[in-house]
């Protein structure tokens, strides 16, 4: 199924020009990143996405809320391993993956540096690729624009024509526990209309949990889980809520 824009074209434009600018301002960076979140330090090299401070960092604040004990844990899209380690703060079975090599060596090193190695595993995997089983709590923070990345980098926050996000929701119920639950992280720089298409296209139902403007964008993290409606197929008419 071919992607198209839930917009005009001149709101698509001005999201295309947003991510130009975002992966030129990141080649200009050279330098590798050192940041400490709430205690956690984390060291991010070039290649890999660095996230923003905890102040606005709407998904960190969500996992820490949101992470129980008992939870199986699986972070997918990992980068700097940042959501897996506020994860392991109350889990002891925390996966975090990332498709990205770099991701993944950053992560594993962020987690030792954090002295979590007993509570969270980093593995390479393409979505589920190699996320056997079933969890209480995924952690998603997919690229938020439709366009194709020119490089490994840019697939944190590009994902051409949204296969990725399409592939995640078609597959996330087969490892979703009985009443597990997805924390999804998206903002208004991607076409968040398709979002909650495909979140109740694929029998899901969201809620939201945090919600923060800047830099002209709105961003959010959903609460998401399986679908209490029955035999409802019209996914597109509360696109707006």
């Amino acid at each position: 199924m071919l992607y198209k824009p839930m917009m005009s074209k001149e709101e698509a434009q001005k999201r295309r020009d947003w991510q130009n600018g975002v992966y030129e301002m990141h080649v200009k960076c050279k330098a590798a990143i050192s940041m400490d979140l709430l205690g956690r330090r984390l060291e991010i090299p070039q290649d890999v996405f660095s996230p923003p401070p905890y102040e606005h960092n709407l998904l960190a604040k969500a996992v820490l809320r949101e992470v129980k004990e008992s939870d199986k844990v699986l972070d997918m899209g990992t980068g700097s391993g940042v959501q897996a380690i506020f994860a392991a703060s109350k889990s002891t079975n925390v996966l975090a993956v990332d498709v990205n090599p770099s991701a993944v060596n950053c992560a594993r090193a962020n987690v030792e540096l954090n002295g979590l190695s007993s509570r969270v595993t980093v593995k390479m995997s393409d979505l589920f690729e190699n996320a056997d089983g079933k969890y209480d709590l995924i952690i998603f923070d997919p690229p938020f624009r439709w366009f194709e990345p020119r490089n490994m980098w840019e697939r944190c926050s590009a994902d051409k024509d949204y296969v990725s996000l399409r592939l995640f929701f078609e597959n996330a119920g087969v490892h979703l526990s009985k009443d597990g639950r997805m924390l999804i992280h998206f903002g208004t720089s991607g076409d968040l209309a398709y979002l909650k298409h495909v979140i109740r296209k694929y029998s899901f139902d969201r809620r939201l949990v945090l919600k923060e403007s800047r830099a002209g964008w709105t961003y959010f993290v959903f609460r998401v889980t399986r679908s209490t409606r029955k035999n409802d197929h019209s996914d597109r008419k509360n696109l707006a809520t």
